[in-house]
């Protein structure tokens, strides 16, 4: 039991530790390319410390598995360095036992990550966008770009409004069919969100029949959509580009999508497959602790270590660009490289154990 938590402790403060630091080198290089820009808007040192604040949950889910793999490294080699796997090996203990006594120390990083990625960071960045926005210089102020968006089977066009969502600027929707075949446009200066759906303001519609069309206006009109306001902050907002798994459900059951269906299909399943990261990173370390200082294996392991896991993050990325574009399913982009890479690890821990 002793032996389990001096492991234990051991690999968690080392991944504690590279944590922090890795945060802090991202915090540092984000700050140097935005700092001029906070004081320029008059903001001082309380809105750089805001900046930052708000920027961390997003910087502790990017540094996870690079803290499991720098942690890692450094616990392994310091055991290997003091003979600890040697000594349990002589003992009858094998490798994969301190793999075990490791475990803990990951899946409190994979459970910090996940959490950090699907409640933490949405709200964080959304936070951080109002504020941005509402601090921005009156020339900067114009946010009424038009963003493409499809609700359901319908296609809209719309510039934001209040920061809350419930309010669009001058919309366009394009209403098809089943089929996918254009059957409405409606053009209107507005929308509010209300009980109905969404109230539209002097719209102006064309009617798309078979043969022929229908053009007119109305008094007031209503498109009944599942689109909240909540979904339009968040389309009009930078956190967009990194939708939580509730987010990316939302957007397939008709809530609004800026994106195909492939790509909020493939964040759900990054969902779960991303803290596992963190896992494939340690698995790729532990050869670490069985190398042979007095032979020279030590740095070579190492290396090893941080190619494997450096590729990995490449190839894992690679997948996921595919996985989103729709050319692979979801599941199979989103697992392929965790399994793989935990795959040749353990194989390659097999015969340093052998």
């Amino acid at each position: 039991m002793t032996l389990s938590r001096h492991i234990g402790r051991l690999v968690a403060f080392r991944i504690a530790a590279a944590l922090v630091m890795i945060v802090a080198l991202l915090q540092v290089m984000d700050l140097l390319d935005i700092t001029t820009e906070i004081l320029d808007r008059g903001l001082g040192f309380g809105g750089v410390v805001k900046y930052a604040l708000l920027r961390l949950p997003r910087l502790v889910e990017q540094a996870a598995p690079l803290a499991a793999l720098a942690g890692g490294l450094f616990a392994f080699a310091q055991l290997a360095r003091d003979h600890a796997v040697t000594a349990m090996r002589a003992a009858g203990s094998s490798t994969y036992r301190v793999v075990g006594m490791a475990l803990p120390a990951v899946v409190g990083l994979m459970i910090i990550q996940w959490a950090v990625a699907q409640f933490v960071a949405p709200r964080t960045d959304l936070e951080l966008d109002a504020w941005w926005t509402a601090t921005a210089p009156v020339a900067d102020e114009d946010r009424a770009d038009a963003r493409p968006v499809r609700v359901g089977s319908d296609i809209a066009t719309g510039a934001p409004g209040a920061i809350d969502g419930s309010t669009l600027g001058p919309v366009r929707i394009y209403r098809r069919d089943g089929q996918g075949r254009l059957v409405e446009r409606i053009i209107a200066k507005g929308a509010t969100h209300g009980p109905q759906g969404w109230a539209l303001e002097t719209p102006t519609f064309v009617r798309v029949a078979p043969d022929t069309l229908t053009d007119g206006a109305a008094a007031d009109m209503t498109w009944p959509v599942n689109l909240t306001p909540k979904d339009v902050a968040t389309l009009f907002s930078d956190a967009a580009a990194q939708p939580s798994a509730a987010e990316a459900r939302r957007a397939l059951e008709g809530g609004g999508a800026e994106r195909s269906p492939a790509f909020y299909r493939m964040q759900l399943q990054r969902t779960f497959a991303a803290p596992f990261a963190c896992l494939v990173m340690l698995l790729m370390t532990t050869p670490v602790a069985l190398a042979s200082f007095r032979a020279g294996q030590a740095g070579l392991y190492m290396a090893y270590g941080v190619a494997a896991g450096l590729l990995f993050l490449v190839i894992d990325g690679m997948l996921t660009a595919v996985g989103e574009s729709g050319a692979l399913s979801a599941p199979l982009a989103a697992w392929a490289a965790p399994v793989a890479f935990s795959a040749l690890a353990l194989t390659a821990l097999l015969r340093l154990e052998g």
